[in-house]
């Protein structure tokens, strides 16, 4: 069985963040293991406390994944300390991780900053260059490249830019705001834009769809599958998760991870 690693922050409520992954990656095929940055105390409708690992535990827990039950692909949730940063990038590099996937939170869906400039500048030289492929929403997008992004166009020159710039493939994604749900990434492999098309589906249960989008990513590059096979296979399990219609919580509820094994949510 493949391996996969998930360096992100636990949510309390189940939705986001390592439980999120941790579930995407059973559904997905693949064995999960997680290296936690922090604990959140958080539901469906606010987080209201936040305990950062120390860099020395975070260390150790990667030492202790890498050294006995090697990972086939690393996802990379939230990381918000730059302390963290440098010890997430030091021991990628030093265990030579492969088919790393970059979830770069940095923004809320309402549009407010989550990390700081310090800790971004950090990502940009430290995390993406080591990344295959990161996944920022428009929001991020626009911070990591400078651009402004109002239109698909806009998309395409921002996926572009990065992958010129920190040598990561881009999938920069347009449901927050741009189109109907549809991605585009630029990669070495086709370099050339590739659209993945996605329709707007109507749930508000949105909690953790990227940590579940990136997780599918890693799990199918784990499993062999190439970049675009990849995105297009986590986009379809992601719009599935939606499509259950799940509905817990009295905020923006998690999704249906297990909806193909449960059919009545």
């Amino acid at each position: 069985m493949k391996k996969v690693l998930t360096i992100a922050g636990s949510d309390s409520s189940g939705g986001a963040g390592i439980q999120a992954d941790i579930k995407t990656m059973t559904m997905n095929g693949v064995y999960a293991m997680s290296a936690v940055t922090a604990l959140t105390a958080q539901n469906t409708t606010c987080v209201t406390d936040i305990v950062e690992s120390s860099p020395e535990f975070l260390g150790k827990q990667l030492d202790a994944v890498f050294e006995d039950i090697f990972p086939d692909a690393v996802k990379i949730g939230m990381v918000s300390s730059p302390d963290l940063i440098d010890v997430i990038s030091d021991k990628l590099l030093h265990y030579r991780a492969n088919n790393i996937v970059l979830d770069p939170v940095m923004v809320a869906t309402s549009g407010a900053q989550l990390i700081g400039e310090a800790a971004i500048e950090l990502l940009k030289s430290k995390l993406l260059p080591l990344a295959t492929i990161i996944t920022p929403n428009i929001y991020e997008a626009e911070i990591l490249s400078g651009l402004t992004i109002k239109d698909e166009t806009n998309m395409e020159k921002a996926a572009r830019k990065l992958f010129e710039c920190y040598g990561c493939s881009t999938l920069v994604k347009g449901g927050h705001s741009v189109n109907e749900a549809n991605d585009v990434l630029f990669s070495a492999e086709s370099n050339k834009p590739v659209w993945f098309s996605g329709r707007k589906i109507s749930n508000s249960n949105t909690h953790g769809t990227g940590c579940t989008l990136s997780s599918a990513i890693a799990s199918n590059l784990a499993k062999g599958y190439n970049l675009n096979e990849s995105v297009e296979n986590a986009k379809n399990y992601l719009s599935g998760a939606l499509l259950a219609m799940l509905n817990l919580g009295s905020g923006s509820g998690p999704l249906a991870h297990n909806y193909f094994l449960v059919k009545e949510m």
